[in-house]
């Protein structure tokens, strides 16, 4: 299994860092074996510019301002672009820019600007934005980051925050204590645009927030973490390790793959005549970026699922429609290396035919099969396994409408099958069957179920199954979980469009967050018994309409970006398939969720009530999704709601034919 690279920076105490230590400080770094270090970009001296000037039109001011007054020397740690791809900087301490003196936060943002400007020329790696203390707003730092971002277009920014609140407000349950930091985080990253380069370095602390709270981190765009030497643990022989914990955190982050800082409170001691060339070649590397890099090593192997989504994590792809376009040979063959959807479709049809009675005195001892959406025969081949195991005779048939893949099945019949099964080139929906089945057997369903129009298919199909026959699937139950999941919004937002953001996309999440469990919408079940009501078209397609109304309430605050969508099915009786994350079918597949996007993301509160509409429709040509999300606090009512999506199909539908 191979391992991505792990970058691991060393961060000292920032007024420990002088022009004078700093490329004791990078060979310091290097010498130990860390990635990257973190140093202030200006002395202390450069607070000087609180207090120049008799105003802010002064000409000290208006110079400044203006872009003409230049660094004095003393106002710089870093000085030169010597190491400049081994650098993160930092801003001075002592801005404020929500301070209450209006000259603070004018000096502030002027100040950022001005050392914005400086990494920009230096061509620093990236920066480490600084986190406020909780009792000041975040209003004007957004503000001044929002405008400011472009100005480092090539530098990595980081927004330190810590993962449990710097006070414990009273009146707030402990498994939601670390909530504020995600609030105020939330905040700066909203009037930065979920769109922008800002992403999050989460400082991890002796104590950690609930799984709960630590799930919604896992939705934003963490690119560090942050780990102080204090909170690590000294083993019997004398190394630092992190508490079992504190090792599962980090293990669920690894996935993610963020890079790593090592905090220390104090200064090592950075002396160069101690760094002789034979030293750099020979010291040993830090014992705690040793740790990290162990953890990283030795991650549990990627699971069947796993390696299969390499590459399309978080990836959005449009649904396949196989009832509109030919599936190609490469979409066929990918989905026939999934072992355990083939595995429970077998037993299942193994355990129908033993329910079968047994023929009475000259009835025929054969029991039809038939396999309707046969693709290239993987279905075909179950049937024929399950026939063998239960030791009944069958004749089988598959029906395929796709003739690039009904030249495979002629090759599978003339070579494997025989005289076992009757290949049939239609469309089950229209073709004439010779005889009816005994079990009809079918693979249409899609990442929401009926998403790839199996009932519209199995009701044609169905006219040819016997009163008493089963069909396999015999239903499949459709899921819908609010979800929270910042970069699938912002890949959505990139193509700046209404038409995809009221498409629905299939997706193996990774950076989601769901915030509240998945529960049942709507159902369908075959043999569709459905009567067609008096003075309705018997070919309408009316039936199939579907809609749910679903309340979720959210245990913690969160952001909702859409809606994921998850399906159950049973196959036969007790033997199902399942996407939906509770009962999810261990080692399977063939299936990633689908994601429905909202235009605009919701502010979701604790304990607010979550409400998901949702509505399958048709008319003669298509089917199409609409749906809405509301978030209702109690004693307030609703407090704001999303536009109905997809109005009449306009952006996204399913063509019937």
């Amino acid at each position: 299994m191979s391992i991505d690279p792990l970058q691991i920076g060393f961060m000292p105490p920032a007024d420990k860092i002088t022009t004078q230590n700093v490329m004791e400080l990078v060979a310091y770094g290097q010498t130990k074996g860390f990635d990257f270090v973190v140093s202030p970009l200006n002395s202390p001296a450069y607070r000087r510019v609180l207090f120049e000037g008799d105003g802010p039109q002064s000409p000290a001011m208006t110079a400044w301002r203006a872009g003409m007054e230049a660094f004095r020397p003393e106002d710089l740690v870093l000085r030169t672009a010597d190491h400049s791809d081994y650098i993160v900087g930092t801003l001075s301490e002592w801005q404020d820019f929500d301070s209450k003196d209006a000259r603070v936060r004018l000096h502030s943002e002027l100040a950022l600007r001005q050392q914005f400007n400086w990494l920009s020329h230096l061509g620093l790696s990236g920066i480490l934005l600084p986190y406020p203390p909780s009792t000041q707003p975040l209003t004007n730092y957004g503000r001044v980051l929002a405008g400011s971002l472009a100005m480092v277009p090539y530098a990595t920014c980081w927004f330190q925050v810590p993962c449990m609140d710097e006070v414990l407000e009273q009146g707030v349950a402990e498994e939601l204590q670390g909530m504020k930091s995600w609030e105020r985080w939330n905040s700066l990253r909203n009037m930065a645009g979920s769109e922008s380069k800002l992403g999050v370095a989460l400082e991890l602390s002796d104590a950690l927030p609930s799984d709960q709270v630590l799930d919604r981190w896992f939705a934003e765009p963490v690119k560090v973490i942050v780990l102080p030497e204090v909170i690590f643990l000294t083993n019997n022989k004398g190394y630092p390790v992190l508490s079992k914990r504190h090792q599962h955190v980090i293990r669920k982050f690894l996935k993610h793959k963020p890079s790593f800082i090592i905090q220390s409170s104090t200064l090592p001691k950075l002396v160069l005549d101690e760094f002789s060339d034979d030293t750099l070649q020979h010291s040993f590397s830090s014992p705690y970026a040793d740790y990290i890099r162990y953890l990283h090593r030795t991650q549990e192997a990627p699971g069947v699922i796993d390696q299969f989504a390499t590459g399309y994590q978080d990836y959005l792809q449009a649904p396949l429609q196989p009832l509109q376009d030919n599936l190609e040979s490469s979409t066929y063959e990918t989905f026939e290396k999934d072992p355990i959807k083939y595995q429970q479709y077998e037993l299942a049809i193994e355990r129908a035919l033993r329910d079968r009675p047994l023929p009475t005195e000259g009835e025929p001892d054969v029991t039809v099969i038939m396999v309707v959406g046969a693709g290239r025969g993987p279905l075909v081949n179950c049937s024929l396994r399950a026939a063998d195991t239960a030791g009944r005779n069958v004749r089988v048939y598959a029906v395929e409408k796709n003739p690039n893949a009904f030249v495979t099945i002629q090759n599978m019949k003339a070579s494997l099958w025989g005289d076992r099964v009757n290949i049939v080139f239609s469309d089950m929906r229209s073709w004439k069957a010779p005889e009816q089945a005994d079990i009809l057997v079918s693979e249409l369903l899609g990442s929401f179920g009926d998403n790839e129009l199996s009932p519209e298919c199995l009701d044609g199909a169905q006219k040819f199954l016997k009163p008493d026959g089963i069909s396999i699937p015999a239903n499949y139950t459709t899921f819908v979980a609010p979800m929270a999941s910042n970069k699938l919004h912002t890949d959505v937002s990139t193509f700046k469009d209404l038409a995809h953001f009221e498409t629905s996309y299939v997706v193996m999440f990774k950076a989601i967050s769901l915030l509240a469990q998945p529960k049942p919408i709507w159902v369908f079940e075959h043999p569709n018994r459905v009567e067609i009501p008096l003075g309705q078209d018997p070919l309408s397609n009316h039936h199939n309409i579907r809609s749910g109304s679903i309340e979720f309430t959210s245990a913690t605050s969160g952001m909702l970006h859409g809606v994921a969508g998850y399906f159950e099915s049973v196959l036969y009786k007790d033997v199902m398939i399942s996407i939906n994350p509770e009962t999810h079918s261990p080692g399977m597949f063939s299936w990633f969720p689908i994601y429905f996007p909202v235009k605009t993301p919701l502010y979701i509160p604790a304990q607010a009530k979550i409400v998901l509409d949702f509505w399958r429709l048709t008319d003669t040509r298509k089917v199409w999704y609409e749906w809405r999300v509301s978030c209702i606090v109690d004693g307030l009512g609703e407090i704001h709601s999303t536009p109905l999506h997809n109005v009449g199909g306009r952006s996204s539908s399913i063509g019937l034919f």
